[in-house]
């Protein structure tokens, strides 16, 4: 009895690093965005390649929207195509539009979108890779939506119906 009792203790104590690797393997992963609602301050390198651009510059009183995209992404293209159809429900709403790819693709997409015609939108590049590691991007686009205060009120890994963008702008 003493043995069986023994032996059910050690392969106990033997199977518990095991049990705590695969809790801590499956566990969800936290991001500083989880536990800080406020709209974070980082830095994107514009379109022309040389003005810093940071959130913090960003008046308040407006929702905001950052939009984490790839040049080359088709749900990414037709995202902007639906945001820009739908740009009079949205023109009080700050765009920041940013990409960690390289500026002639960038570039290229702010261009044939015609982007610099909405003085509602920023673009820029990611140049430190903050938004990626503050948000735990698996897909794109990736949007973050804050409301007037500053404050995230939803985030979308992968596409979001431009309606319910402006459900959620409106409502807060």
């Amino acid at each position: 009895m003493k043995k069986s009792l023994l032996s059910l203790i050690l392969c106990t104590l033997a199977a518990l690093p095991g049990i705590s690797q695969q809790t801590a393997a499956t566990a969800t992963p936290t991001y500083p965005y989880m536990s800080d609602k406020t709209l974070p301050d980082f830095n994107i390198l514009e379109v022309d390649s040389t003005t810093v651009f940071n959130t913090s510059s960003l008046p308040g009183g407006r929702p905001i929207i950052l939009m984490y995209f790839s040049p080359d992404c088709e749900h990414c293209q037709h995202m902007t195509e639906d945001i820009l159809k739908d740009m009079d429900s949205l023109k009080d709403v700050r765009f920041v539009m940013l990409t960690v790819l390289p500026f002639d693709k960038m570039r290229n997409f702010y261009q044939y979108y015609k982007l610099g015609n909405y003085k509602n939108i920023i673009m820029g590049r990611d140049y430190q890779f903050f938004f990626p590691a503050h948000y735990g991007t698996s897909y794109v686009p990736y949007i973050a939506i804050y409301d007037r205060h500053k404050k995230l009120v939803k985030t979308f890994d992968g596409n979001a119906k431009v309606s319910t963008l402006i459900q959620l702008v409106n409502e807060n």
